[in-house]
Parts: structure tokens; C-alpha cells; sequence
């Protein structure tokens, strides 16, 4: 029987595919053909098998799914250091917004995300889930550079370079997703930037708008005790209590940071089938808390990973992340297999994929799937 033609066939000393759980495949290959993935299997029998265009092989390497950065600033790369050791609050209306406010712009923008690009691909991501303003400029940036991408439609309560009014902050959302809706590697989700600085009117709206264009909502909940303490001082309520009220507490919600959670709020977001975006090196950075891992994982509630933006890390490093997460969540946990290796990898690759509805097509290497990988030199 004559061989199988296949595009590129990658050897690698040792495969994590993430699915199953647990797994790793020791010398052992994975064949693309037309961008998916054909097969995995040991490399002797790949080389029997196929005939590829181009063989990649790396005895020394470890092959793991594209990793995927589930929240990210990524323009605000330009802002690295800019106010360091400050607490949420001050560093945000004091520095941040001020800045921003003299700085942001298209130009910028491009080059922001250009550079943040960079400094992902070559820390193995390969996917990011992006929350800022001129997300047109950010799209095509990403489309350029063939980096994929899940472009935030950002929605605040006040006036900023990228628009003026609610009405204008909608408008301009429903431009921009329908220019990207059939783009296979730039989409869109609705961005909403925290619960104190998004009316209920305009979280209804998202919620209509995110239901009738089937895309997620992304938002920054529960950062900080003085976010939850002051919600429940002025509204009588949590925050996730609020977002629940409104309707928006379902499938589709991303919530970032979620370091003040009760059981039941736990509870809740495990039944509505949240998704939890954990940046543990930005909540370090700015005293903001710890999210409970532990507690999240063991409800059943969908954990990923995000680096958060370089101005509040201040670093896009995937793997650091996951170490720190890993870490992190066994001191607060008090438990020293509370988010093991493989679950951390999980978080970093296929929770952040399924938090971003791209789990059919990225997060894990099996067949069908797009080749959207990392090569790890192990030996560097």
C-alpha cells in the first residue's frame, strides 16, 4: 500500500495531548494534512505510514497544544512598568486611565499588539482572548500576523478614545463583528469592563446582543474585596448576584480575576456553566486577592488562564502563569495536589479554548482538530 501524503509530519521526543487527561505519548509523531490533524501516533509508524511534505523532528522536544491566554490587555504592552506597586484602584484611576486617555490611538494600538504578539509566540501562545479599546485596529493586527484571536467589544459607562456614548459604544460593536464574524481565525466577544463601571441598561443590552450573535461576554468580576464589599454596601448585593438579576450569568460569561467567591456563588457559576479566567500573577502584583481554585475545579466549574495585561504582570508568560498557579493554588488550598501539572496545562490550553468556544477546533492535539501547537525544547 503506497504511503499517505500528509502536508508536514512532527516528531517529537514526548506529545501532551491534553485529552486524555493525564497523558504522554513518548516518541510519537502527529500528521497534518490541509491545517487539521490526521493522526497521532509512535513515529515509526507515522514514517511508515505517510509521505509528508516536510518532516519537523525533535527527540529533544515536547509537543503540546498552542497554549491559550485567556485574558489579555495586549496593546497595554506599551504600559509595562508604567505604575508599579500599586493596589487595583489607585493603579487603575490614578495611572492607568490617565495615561490612557493621553495615549490611546490606532497607532498605538497596531503597535501594541504587534509587540505583545511577539512575546507570546515565542513563549508558545498561540491564542488570545483580548479585552480593549479599538478592537477593529486589533483585529486586522491580528489577522496580518495570522495570530487567532477572540477581539473584545469593549462597553463602559464613560466617554473614551474609541467612543463617546452607549449608542456609540453598540454601534460601532455591531460594525466590527459583522467585518469578522466568518473570519477563521479573528471573532469577537462582547467586553464589557467591570460591574462597577457598566449600567444595568448596558448590561442588558449585552446580554440580548450577546445572545442573538452567539458570542461570549468577557468581563472583569469579583477582583478585589473592596469591588464586592462596595456592591454590597451600595446595591444591597454581590456583583455575581447582580450579573445573575440581568441574565447574565449562563455559559457564555468569561468572568476574570474572581478572587471573592462564595460556595454559592461557586455553586452558581458551576450550574450555569461559567468559565473562569485566572490571572494569579496580575492579582499578585496588585494585592487584589486569590482566586479559589481549588474550590472552582472540584465544583466543576471551567478554569483557564490568563497573563491579564504587561502593564499589571508584567509579562505574557504562559508557562510562568501556570506555574504560579500551580503554586499559588496549593498555599491557598492548603493542599499539595490542589492544581497539579496536567491540570494546569489543561487550564492553559483546553479550558481556555472551551472558554472561548473554540474547543472544536483548538486546545487539545487529536485528530480533527486544527495544528495549532508548541514545540518545547527540552534540552535548551
Amino acid at each position: 500500500m503506497a504511503p499517505e501524503a500528509c502536508d508536514l509530519l512532527i516528531e517529537a521526543g514526548h506529545v501532551v495531548p491534553v485529552v486524555p487527561h493525564g497523558v504522554v505519548l513518548e516518541r510519537h509523531a502527529v500528521a497534518v494534512r490541509d491545517g487539521a490533524i490526521v493522526a497521532i501516533l509512535p513515529i515509526d509508524e507515522a514514517r511508515a505510514r505517510f509521505a509528508p511534505r516536510e518532516t519537523v523532528s525533535r527527540p529533544d522536544g515536547a509537543l503540546i497544544p498552542g497554549l491559550v491566554n485567556t485574558h489579555t490587555h495586549n496593546p497595554m504592552t506599551l504600559l509595562r512598568g508604567v505604575a508599579d506597586d500599586l493596589p487595583l484602584m489607585e493603579w487603575l484611576q490614578g495611572h492607568i486611565w490617565p495615561i490612557e486617555g493621553a495615549v490611546v490611538a490606532p497607532d498605538f494600538i497596531a503597535d501594541g499588539v504587534t509587540l505583545a504578539i511577539a512575546e507570546m509566540v515565542r513563549g508558545g501562545t498561540t491564542c488570545c482572548n483580548e479585552n480593549y479599546f479599538f478592537p477593529d485596529v486589533q483585529a486586522a493586527t491580528y489577522r496580518k500576523h495570522g495570530f487567532r484571536a477572540r477581539v473584545g467589544l469593549p462597553v463602559i459607562d464613560f466617554p473614551t478614545a474609541w467612543a463617546r456614548t452607549s449608542d456609540e459604544y453598540f454601534d460601532r460593536a455591531g460594525e466590527v463583528h459583522d467585518q469578522w464574524r466568518n473570519d477563521p481565525l479573528v471573532a469577537t466577544s462582547f467586553a464589557p469592563h467591570a460591574p462597577y463601571t457598566v449600567s444595568d441598561a448596558n448590561f442588558e443590552r449585552i446580554r440580548m446582543l450577546a445572545d442573538q450573535l452567539d458570542v461570549p461576554v468577557h468581563c472583569h468580576v469579583h477582583e478585589t474585596a473592596h469591588e464586592v464589599a462596595e456592591a454590597r454596601r451600595t446595591l444591597g448585593q454581590s456583583q455575581i448576584a447582580r450579573l445573575d438579576r440581568l441574565g447574565l450569568v449562563n455559559d457564555r460569561l468569561i468572568a476574570v480575576h474572581m478572587t471573592q467567591l462564595t460556595d454559592a456563588e461557586i455553586a452558581l457559576c458551576a450550574e450555569r456553566g461559567v468559565s473562569v479566567a485566572h490571572c494569579p500573577e496580575s492579582n499578585l502584583k496588585l494585592a487584589s486577592g486569590f482566586c479559589p481554585v481549588a474550590k472552582l475545579l472540584k465544583a466543576g466549574v471551567n478554569l483557564a488562564i490568563g497573563t491579564d495585561g504587561a502593564a499589571s504582570n508584567n509579562d505574557l508568560d504562559m508557562f510562568g502563569e501556570m506555574r504560579t498557579a500551580a503554586l499559588l493554588a496549593k498555599a491557598v488550598g492548603d493542599d499539595a495536589s490542589a492544581l497539579d501539572a496536567f491540570a494546569a496545562l489543561r487550564a492553559a490550553t483546553l479550558g481556555g479554548a472551551k472558554a472561548m468556544g473554540f474547543e472544536e477546533r483548538i486546545g487539545s492535539i487529536e485528530p480533527g482538530k486544527q495544528a495549532d501547537f508548541a514545540l518545547v525544547d527540552l534540552g535548551a
